[in-house]
C-alpha cells in the first residue's frame, strides 16, 4: 500500500521529533533530602557499646547539595552515661554534622566536616565533665578503600582534659553482588592525657540491600579495650566481643 503525500510528511515529522523527545530528561535536583530509621541489637560506636548491650532505636535525616555540601542529624537512645559514668540524666544522643565531599582527580574522593555528639540534659559534669563532644574529620577514598581521621576539639565523651583525642580508621566496601556487601574495618582510638582509654577496634560487617529502601547488617565486632577503663561494677566491658544485627529503612 502506498502512503499518501500528506501521510508521508506527517510520518517524517514524527520520526524527526523522536530523538529530541528521547534526549529530553529531567534536570538533576540541586539538593536531596533523605530520611532513615532503624533498630540494632547493640549500638556500637568505634567498637564500644553505647546502649550497655541493649537494643537501640535510631533515626536520621540528611540534606545533600549538588555542590558537595551536606548537613545531617541523627539520634539514638544510649545508656553509658548513666550506667558507666554514674550520671542521673543522659539517655539520648543527637548528632549534628556538616561537611563537604568532592573528587581529587579521577580516582580519589574526599570528605571533610565537623560533627557534634550531643546528649541533651546530661548530668555527666556532676561526676566527670559534660558528655557533649565536638570533632572535626577528614577522609580519603580510593576505589573501595576509605581512610579517615577524627580529632576532638572539646573534651571527648565525658573524659576530663581530653581535648585533642584522635581516632584513626580504615575500611573497605566490597561488593559481593546480589545486594550483598562485605565491610572489614579497623580503628584506633587515642584518648588525650589518658592512655588507659586507648584501644583498637575491628569489625567485619555483612550487609544486604533488600530493595525499596530496606537494608540489613550482621557484624562481628571486637576490641582490646581495657577492663580498668571500660568496665564498672555491675556491667561488663563495653568493648567486649559481640555480634550485632541491624535493620534500617531509608526513604
Amino acid at each position: 500500500m502506498k502512503l499518501k503525500a500528506t501521510s508521508t510528511l506527517a510520518l517524517t515529522a514524527l520520526l524527526a521529533s523522536l530523538p529530541v523527545l528521547a534526549q529530553t530528561t529531567a534536570p538533576e535536583p540541586d539538593y536531596t533530602l533523605s530520611y532513615n530509621a532503624g533498630i540494632t541489637t547493640d549500638y556500637r560506636f568505634r567498637g564500644i557499646s553505647q546502649s550497655s548491650f541493649d537494643p537501640a532505636l535510631q533515626v536520621g535525616v540528611d540534606f545533600t547539595h549538588s555542590s558537595g555540601f551536606y548537613l545531617g542529624a541523627w539520634g539514638s537512645n544510649v545508656s553509658w552515661i548513666k550506667d558507666y559514668v554514674g550520671a542521673s540524666k543522659g539517655s539520648i544522643e543527637i548528632d549534628l554534622y556538616g561537611g563537604y565531599r568532592g573528587q581529587i582527580g579521577k580516582d580519589v574522593a574526599f570528605d571533610v566536616g565537623v560533627i557534634k555528639y550531643q546528649y541533651p540534659n546530661n548530668t555527666a559534669a556532676a561526676v566527670l565533665v559534660n558528655a557533649n563532644t565536638a570533632e572535626v574529620y577528614g577522609a580519603l577514598t580510593y576505589s573501595i578503600v576509605t581512610a579517615k581521621y577524627s580529632r576532638s576539639v572539646s573534651n571527648f565523651v565525658a573524659n576530663p582534659d581530653s581535648k585533642g583525642s584522635q581516632y584513626f580508621e580504615i575500611a573497605a566496601n566490597i561488593d559481593l553482588g546480589n545486594g550483598f556487601t562485605l565491610t572489614p574495618h579497623v580503628g584506633r582510638q587515642k584518648v588525650a592525657n589518658n592512655s588507659t582509654g586507648n584501644y583498637t577496634d575491628y569489625s567485619l560487617t555483612l550487609g544486604k540491600d533488600f530493595g525499596n529502601g530496606l537494608s540489613g547488617t550482621v557484624a562481628a565486632i571486637g576490641t582490646n579495650a581495657a577492663d580498668s577503663f571500660y568496665k564498672v561494677a555491675g556491667f561488663d566491658n563495653l568493648g567486649k566481643d559481640t555480634f550485632v544485627v541491624g535493620l534500617k529503612y531509608s526513604f
